[in-house]
């Protein structure tokens, strides 16, 4: 069983960083994992700062906004988080990506939780420049949260917010890639009690009539891929389909009703970086639940 002893939530203050923090709380409570809430200050994002006068004035510009987004992070914390979790509070001034990731390797996180806002056109390139990286090079899992599980609590006043898995969805396409995170689906599925279902989609086939035997071959290859040594208690079942892969993940998952994906991804150049957009990119964005991502 895989451990979870430490949970990294980045805070931006927006609608989609409520739905991850309050994921991050439900997950951090049932693991019994400490959470560290980070708050990234960029002073990019603040072009009159070039403006400010003398040295003196933009110390205490900086300082102004430093202070600010601390009081800002327990704002948001006292208001979403009940009494039975106590979280770590840091603030950095920086980089966003640059300064998750290296708080993720500093302190040895098991999990990130981000919140995404799941949108379309340019504004994946927003999405791209801080969760694609975070995804690529973090030391750890990242837990992407666009839309919350279809029976989970909605975004109200109750600050207690706990998310149980029933049917995880894990898809590989039989690449090294997916071997590790076919391990954490595994373990997620027995610490919830959930179903495991294992997909794999079929992009191009060569003919109509080596259709079944395409579909034999890959349902025989999911079956391997589930451990001897796993309790015959794990349930597990597999699922072959032909089309887009993006477009048949999410389609399975608003079908069987999923509560999170698992996927694997490549951390390297820009062959890999146009896969994972077209199909990594397009479940976090237009799926029905939260998507973990786990680099190689």
């Amino acid at each position: 069983m895989l451990e979870i002893k430490l949970i990294l939530c980045p805070v931006d203050f927006s609608e989609f960083s409520i739905r991850a923090y309050r994921y991050a709380l439900s997950l951090a409570e049932h693991y019994r994992a400490n959470l560290v809430a980070q708050h990234i200050l960029e002073l990019s994002r603040y072009p009159y700062a070039d403006y400010v006068g003398s040295m003196g004035d933009y110390a205490d510009f900086c300082r102004a906004l430093r202070e600010g987004g601390k009081e800002k992070l327990r704002e948001f914390v006292k208001q979403h988080t009940h009494d039975e979790i106590q979280p770590e509070l840091v603030t950095h001034e920086g980089v966003a990506a640059d300064s998750i990731l290296s708080l993720a390797q500093a302190r040895k996180a098991d999990l990130i939780v981000m919140g995404t806002h799941g949108r379309r056109g340019f504004d994946r390139l927003v999405l791209g420049s801080v969760t694609d990286r975070v995804m690529r090079t973090a030391p750890c899992p990242v837990l992407a949260i666009s839309k919350l599980p279809r029976d989970s609590t909605a975004l109200g006043e109750e600050r207690r917010h706990v998310h149980h898995l029933s049917r995880i969805l894990f898809v590989t396409d039989f690449s090294a890639n997916a071997e590790r995170a076919l391990n954490y689906a595994i373990s997620a599925t027995a610490e919830y009690d959930a179903e495991l279902i294992l997909l794999h989609v079929l992009e191009e086939v060569p003919s109509p009539a080596k259709t079944k035997e395409a579909i034999a071959t890959a349902t025989e290859q999911l079956e391997k891929l589930i451990p001897p040594a796993e309790p015959k208690t794990l349930r597990t079942r597999t699922a072959v389909r032909i089309g887009k892969p993006y477009q048949q993940i999410i389609q399975l998952a608003v079908e069987a009703q999923i509560d999170m994906v698992t996927m694997g991804v490549s951390g390297r150049g820009a062959l890999d970086r146009a896969v994972f957009g077209s199909t990594t990119y397009r479940v976090i964005q237009l799926g029905p639940c939260p998507v973990l991502a786990v680099h190689v």
